[in-house]
């Protein structure tokens, strides 16, 4: 579930270490496909993308570096189980979790192993980063029920943070915090050291991640709520109730948070009302995470299709039929949305203009 932006030479899961989703990209109206690129299986994995590079795992147990360009194969890496985790990049280095219970650090150039680290359950979510000093830490959750946090450079463990259940998405950072959910229904607030600062009560596990904005968090869970948290009083400030459970992880603006639900619907709330604006109705479940690009949003449905609409109606202004579900997050580059399907396929879309 992503898309890129660039923070301290960093492409990451949800566009920062925030996971806000958001990002100043402006696309066009319409859209054609440029490029694909097939894997041996199903992709759950969101991208990443980096200058000509485009980052992705896939079901067949993969890493790929494709061209950015022309999605012709760079490299790949074989872990021992499928990738469904997004990809990390920083500073040269791909960090990517996989089923097989190893978080891997990978020369973005080459492809070439530098280090991996066990977990004692599968990854699959992404990972995040955080400077302390002179080091960068890595953060991953695993269905171990712990939280990782890692030196960047060698992969030792600095410290880990124990829940009572598994962790399913990444865990977000600002501010001097780390929230992040699990199966275990709550939202853990952490400060960087791993020391526990407080638990809010989410109503119910967590499946994706959270996002943290002006110091509230923002989560769906399987209670079929969307809540939002204030991380200093530690209260939960609202809920919106669905009717189906949320698995998807949110995209929170200024004004605005837009989720996917598994009622084919994609909400949109105003943030300091929870009055929903909009619902824009698909034809499956929505576990895609959304991306908000200037005026426009972009997602995927289990329908199979690739929805761009209107920020402000909600209205379709374009979609693409790729047939299989799509249950990743889109990435989005200048004009040029990449995006994984459960078909096995990488696609790339641009403006029609453009050759």
């Amino acid at each position: 579930m992503l898309f890129p932006l660039v923070l301290a030479a960093a492409f990451a899961f949800r566009a920062d270490p925030a996971l806000t989703g958001v990002t100043t990209n402006v696309l066009p109206s319409s859209l054609s496909l440029r490029w694909t690129y097939k894997t041996g299986d199903a992709i759950k994995s969101s991208p990443v993308i980096s200058g000509d590079r485009v980052f992705i795992g896939s079901d067949d147990g993969k890493v790929y570096a494709l061209s950015f360009k022309t999605g012709d194969l760079v490299w790949s890496y074989a872990t021992s189980n499928a990738v469904e985790a997004a990809p990390l990049l920083l500073d040269g280095t791909v960090y990517v979790g996989s089923t097989d219970d190893n978080l891997y650090a990978l020369n973005a150039a080459t492809g070439a192993l530098k280090w991996k680290y066990a977990t004692d359950g599968k990854i699959p979510g992404a990972a995040n980063y955080f400077h302390t000093g002179n080091s960068t830490r890595i953060l991953v959750g695993s269905y171990d029920n712990r939280l990782h946090c890692l030196d960047a450079a060698t992969g030792k463990a600095v410290w880990t943070f124990d829940t009572s259940n598994y962790i399913n998405g990444a865990p977000a950072i600002a501010d001097g915090k780390i929230v992040f959910g699990g199966c275990d229904g709550q939202l853990h607030v952490l400060d960087l050291a791993g020391k526990e600062l407080a638990a809010i009560e989410a109503g119910a596990y967590v499946p994706g991640s959270a996002a943290i904005r002006d110091g509230q968090a923002y989560a769906g869970h399987y209670g079929s709520e969307v809540i939002c948290a204030n991380l200093a009083s530690t209260n939960v400030v609202w809920r919106f109730k669905g009717k189906e459970p949320f698995f998807s992880s949110p995209a929170v603006t200024d004004k605005l948070v837009l989720i996917g639900g598994r009622d084919k619907r994609l909400h949109c709330l105003d943030r300091a009302t929870v009055k929903e604006l909009w619902a824009f109705q698909t034809r499956d479940e929505i576990d895609c995470s959304p991306v908000v690009c200037a005026d426009k949003v972009i997602f995927g449905s289990g329908d199979g299709r690739l929805y761009l609409v209107s920020l402000a109606a909600g209205k379709e202004l374009w979609s693409y039929d790729i047939g299989k579900p799509i249950t990743g997050s889109p990435a989005v580059a200048g004009d040029l949305i990449i995006i994984g399907a459960e078909d096995g396929t990488v696609y790339a879309f641009g403006p029609r203009n453009k050759p």
